[in-house]
Formats: C-alpha cells, sequence, structure tokens
C-alpha cells in the first residue's frame, strides 16, 4: 500500500514541477521583454541626463505616499536616477510647493505634485530623520528654492514601475545596471 501511494505521489510531484518549470519559463520570457524595453528606456534618459549643465543644484523628483514624510528623490545634475536619495525635507527656510492641508482634511491639498520634476537649491544638512510609516532613517535636505522643471516628466526609475499610494514602490535598485543590460543583448 505504501509504495503504491508513494508512486502515486512521486507521479503527483513530476507533474507539479513541469508545471511550475512552464510558468517561470514564461514568467522569465515575458521579464526578458520587459527588462528589454526597461534597459532601451533607461539608456535614452541616462543619455539625456549626461547631458544637463553642471552647477550646484539638484534635480528632485516629487513621491509622494500618504502619510510619509519623506519628500521624494534628489539627484546631481548628470547623475542617474540609480543615485537619488529618498529625503525628508527641512521647511525652516522654504515651504516645499505642495504644502496645505493633508488627508483626512475635507479639501487636502499636500502631494498634489506627484511625479512633477523640479530643480531644487540647497544642501543637506548632515541630520537624518526617521519616518515612521516606512521605518526609515532618511537624508534631511534644506532646500532654499524651488523651480518646476517638467510636470509630466515620465517613469521614474524604470518605465515598468508600478506606483502605489500605500507603501513606497519606487526604488533606485528598480533600475537595471548597464551590465544586466548587455547581458541580454547577446
Amino acid at each position: 500500500m505504501s509504495v503504491v501511494f508513494f508512486s502515486v505521489y512521486m507521479s503527483c510531484m513530476k507533474d507539479w514541477f513541469r508545471v511550475c518549470g512552464a510558468v517561470v519559463a514564461a514568467l522569465l520570457l515575458c521579464q526578458c521583454d520587459t527588462l528589454r524595453s526597461d534597459c532601451r528606456a533607461v539608456a535614452e534618459r541616462e543619455a539625456q541626463i549626461a547631458q544637463e549643465p553642471g552647477g550646484d543644484y539638484y534635480i528632485g523628483r516629487r513621491y509622494y505616499v500618504p502619510f510619509t514624510r519623506f519628500w521624494g528623490y534628489l539627484r546631481r545634475p548628470g547623475s542617474s536616477w540609480r543615485t537619488a536619495r529618498l529625503v525628508i525635507m527641512d521647511e525652516s527656510v522654504v515651504r516645499t510647493p505642495d504644502r496645505g492641508y493633508e488627508p483626512p482634511v475635507r479639501g487636502a491639498t499636500f502631494g498634489r505634485d506627484q511625479n512633477v520634476e523640479y530643480i531644487l537649491r540647497g544642501r543637506y544638512t548632515g541630520e537624518k530623520a526617521y519616518d515612521p510609516s516606512t521605518n526609515q532613517v532618511l537624508p534631511v535636505f534644506c532646500a532654499t528654492s524651488y523651480e518646476v522643471r517638467n510636470r509630466k516628466p515620465g517613469f521614474l526609475f524604470v518605465p515598468s514601475e508600478k506606483y502605489s499610494d500605500d507603501y513606497v514602490t519606487l526604488l533606485p535598485r528598480l533600475v537595471p545596471l548597464p551590465s544586466m543590460c548587455r547581458e541580454l543583448e547577446r
């Protein structure tokens, strides 16, 4: 009896592994096309970024997730979004452009500039601040000015990214490394 059970069990397991293998293979093939597409778009974006004039300013992308304390990502001109840092803003000199009432207040205006790209002047204070909603300790940036650079700049890290306002979904580690992209082209 146990020999029969064991052989039926093994037969089922083989089928299960075949199905799982087929599903994994299909997912990897889909991912390769997405990754190829992401690699091309990121390469184009990084070529544009390389043309940015240098200077004493930052490029910032507002990244809003309700009930969090961070402002968004900052990078230096000419640097990839891969190097961007999520920051908390010190508003002692200038208030953030979207400063207003936050939910659950009726008519809340805070966060309406989600994904807007800015040119910021200012400095990192050297301090860190804790964001309890995300359990992260983040650098503090004190801006002295904001200027809208692009209201609809498109993707932040990769075109296939999925934004959710439930939790932090957009991270620099999503940007494929150039070595990964070269490997795909082979």
